[in-house]
């Protein structure tokens, strides 16, 4: 999911973010409904990030996802997110030292359902929940809010899934 390493300065205004997330409730499994993808992710089926709140304050990470098909190389990749205001919805998500991509949680379903993670740049974005599908309409919602917040939503790209 977020394998963004790009790093620099957003020309656009940062994206706005949900006031609150209780990193407790928010770790856990989600699975990336869509995205758009970064070159890492392109042609990723089954794709899951995983969060764990370490006793440092910071967030292990751990993103699997099956490459090209769903009979696929299985890939994985373990950054690491530092929580970066009081809000706990601003992260940096650290591939390579000393780099920390911007991660920003700009909704989050009331249930800890669903999210959306995006970036300042629009350039990257990943629809997730707690289970591999959802419902059309919250799909649709989902994409009309970051159509809202200046994302060009006809690059967002349906992640397959499909769990047995």
């Amino acid at each position: 999911m977020s394998m963004a390493i790009l790093t620099g300065c957003a020309s656009s205004p940062p994206i706005r973010t949900v006031d609150y997330v209780d990193l407790e409730r928010f770790m856990g499994d989600w699975y990336v409904i869509a995205n758009i993808p970064t070159f890492i992710e392109e042609g990723a089926h089954n794709a899951k990030e995983s969060y764990e709140l370490d006793e440092d304050g910071t967030v292990a990470t751990t993103f699997t996802f099956k490459a090209d098909n769903f009979d696929g190389e299985l890939k994985r990749y373990t950054p690491r997110g530092f929580i970066r205001d009081e809000s706990n919805a601003v992260w940096g998500m650290q591939f390579i030292w000393p780099f920390k991509a911007e991660y920003r949680i700009v909704y989050l379903k009331d249930d800890y359902s669903q999210t959306i993670i995006g970036r300042s740049k629009r350039d990257y974005v990943w629809i997730m929940a707690r289970t591999p599908s959802i419902e059309e309409a919250d799909y649709t919602a989902m994409t009309a809010l970051l159509a809202a917040e200046g994302y060009d939503i006809s690059r967002i790209e349906k992640v397959p899934q499909r769990w047995e």
